[in-house]
């Protein structure tokens, strides 16, 4: 299946702003997606008033702890937290260039989903540059593993996704999802997903100074006894796979461009996305850069041409 995104870079045509609560700071946050130039990429700068304190290429590099979130920087002063389900979103949708002013230390998580970040977007509107747009693609495989957990690229003419997990919890088990990531298919099937999480963890995880914000409006809790807290219940009968899907495509969008290949991951997490995202970065011989030509004919699907990587 081709890729089916446009051939030239992207922005958004006008700024927007999102506020709500940090989801581990339990701190109100504010953030504003600015329109950007072409080959500005994703750039996030962390501001207190009007001073600009830091500021992050959403790239992999850039990539800090990721024990409960992706996280850019390395330092709690300047970082910028929970940045992957705004980056699923803007990866899933096809932004190439963007300024998000963050008030405060992380992302609002909203509903603890991206369909708040989808929906903020689309109303402000989508505006196509004049530079190509750059994919990343897979020639080889790439895997890792750590312990029982592994994850993998693999070429494949499209950006697919092959996500399964394991909990040792009845209500969730072994469940999987699998599909190419276009904006209609993450809009209906993925962007709703909710982030999880169980409530024995709770207060452990109140003791670390995390999870601070988490409440029944922002995030699926599991009780002891293995049923949904939330009133609403599960948005998807397998809610927890697709949200791991859903982080799994944000934690790849720090990869800088679209990648052209499918990922694959069993018992994964932020962790391993960002691992497996290194191991492929650090291997020239696997990956090439292209540049997709906009279709001129139904006949001409795609003409990919190699260029120097950015």
């Amino acid at each position: 299946m081709g890729i089916g995104l446009l051939g030239f870079q992207t922005t958004i045509a006008h700024s927007v702003t999102l506020s709500g609560t940090g989801v581990h700071s339990g701190a109100e946050v504010a953030i504003t997606f600015h329109p950007a130039e072409a080959d500005s990429g994703i750039v996030f700068q962390r501001v207190v008033g009007e001073q600009t304190i830091s500021e992050f290429k959403a790239v992999s590099s850039q990539v800090g702890n990721t024990d409960l979130c992706t996280i850019l920087g390395f330092s709690p002063a300047t970082s910028i937290a929970t940045i992957e389900h705004v980056m699923a979103a803007i990866y899933a949708l096809g932004l190439d260039n963007l300024l998000i002013e963050v008030q405060g230390a992380e992302m609002p998580i909203m509903d603890g989903s991206s369909a708040p970040f989808i929906e903020a977007i689309e109303q402000t509107g989508i505006k196509a540059l004049s530079v190509k747009r750059r994919y990343i693609r897979i020639l080889k495989p790439v895997r890792i593993e750590s312990g029982a957990s592994w994850s993998e690229f693999t070429p494949y003419d499209g950006m697919r996704f092959e996500v399964e997990i394991d909990f040792d919890s009845p209500l969730i088990g072994r469940q999987a999802w699998k599909g190419d990531i276009t904006p209609s298919v993450f809009k209906t099937e993925l962007s709703r997903a909710r982030t999880f999480g169980f409530m024995r963890d709770v207060e452990r995880m109140w003791a670390a100074g995390r999870g601070l914000g988490s409440s029944l409006e922002n995030s699926v809790v599991i009780a002891d006894d293995n049923t949904v807290i939330n009133m609403e219940g599960l948005r998807y009968k397998d809610e927890f796979v697709r949200h791991k899907t859903l982080d799994a495509v944000g934690d790849l969008a720090l990869a800088g461009a679209p990648f052209i290949g499918c990922y694959r991951s069993y018992r994964g997490g932020h962790k391993m996305n960002a691992n497996a995202l290194k191991a492929l970065m650090s291997d020239p011989t696997a990956y090439e850069i292209v540049e997709n030509a906009p279709q001129r004919q139904r006949q001409a699907p795609r003409e990919a041409v190699a260029v120097n990587a950015p």
